[in-house]
């Protein structure tokens, strides 16, 4: 039990794989939750960087799910929690199936909430802990024909803030991971992939869960990943939100992919 403990959600792909993967090389020991069997390949690679890994296969967007994960910890003192889980939706509000729609609140914001005040509880009792969330530019932006997740974002980046602030004497830090578009299966699962931002050339998920480790460990209170990110979120900060939501209709709308030529 000498070695740290990291809770990393969303771990079978993507930024929360490369995070979990970083964690394992750093030293710690592991539990890991996706809502696929993937994750439980996932965790044998970590296993064999030589940390002792917990796979959770669960959906986060249920109090049941978090509760499984969190007792799979069984106790053990959590020095870092990596809160990465979530899910996009793409297509205009009003067409989209609200159990879809649902799933996106519940795994965005109810779980990733829950999973918070559950460790950083115990961090606090304890008097240290990092906590990371995974947040988005997309949080700065009304999200034309993504609605839904650009809120769920908005809330996400306002929450880490918020309670980053309330938890400053305590040795608790919290950082706010705020990446842009990723190559990861985000935009697939989405039913993005005739969009513009679905077929962009986007930033490579170790980058960006590098960035993020890196100023989790720092207790920075957030990071952007990216120079063009943090250039659109500066210019988001002073545009009118009107404005906001039309430039990414031309991103987000069905039809927008860029075509193939010769």
């Amino acid at each position: 039990m000498n070695r740290k403990f990291a809770i990393v959600t969303g771990a079978s792909s993507g930024i929360g794989y490369e995070l979990a993967l970083i964690c394992a090389k750093e030293g710690y020991d592991l539990a890991v939750a996706a809502d696929s069997p993937d994750i439980y390949t996932a965790a044998a690679t970590f296993q064999n960087l030589g940390a002792a890994v917990i796979p959770v296969e669960a959906d986060l967007a249920t109090e049941e799910g978090v509760d499984r994960l969190y007792g799979a910890a069984a106790g053990r003192p959590v020095d870092a929690l990596l809160a990465n889980a979530g899910h996009g939706l793409g297509r205009a509000f009003l067409d989209q199936d609200f159990r879809d729609v649902r799933h996106v609140i519940d795994t965005n914001v109810t779980g990733t909430v829950y999973l918070v005040q559950l460790v950083g509880r115990q961090m606090r009792a304890r008097g240290e802990g990092r906590i990371l969330i995974t947040g988005s530019i997309a949080g700065f932006m009304p999200g034309a024909f993504q609605a839904v997740y650009n809120g769920t974002k908005a809330f996400i980046d306002s929450f880490s803030f918020a309670l980053r602030n309330e938890l400053k004497d305590t040795g608790v830090t919290v950082t706010c991971l705020m990446p842009g578009a990723t190559e990861t299966d985000f935009f697939e699962r989405a039913d993005m992939m005739d969009t513009k931002v679905g077929t962009d050339t986007k930033d490579d998920p170790a980058d960006v869960a590098r960035l993020g480790y890196d100023a989790m460990i720092a207790g920075k209170g957030d990071v952007v990943a990216g120079w063009m990110n943090k250039l659109q979120s500066a210019i988001a900060n002073v545009t009118p939100a009107g404005i906001l939501a039309e430039q990414h209709r031309k991103m987000a709308e069905p039809g927008t992919a860029k075509k193939n030529e010769g």
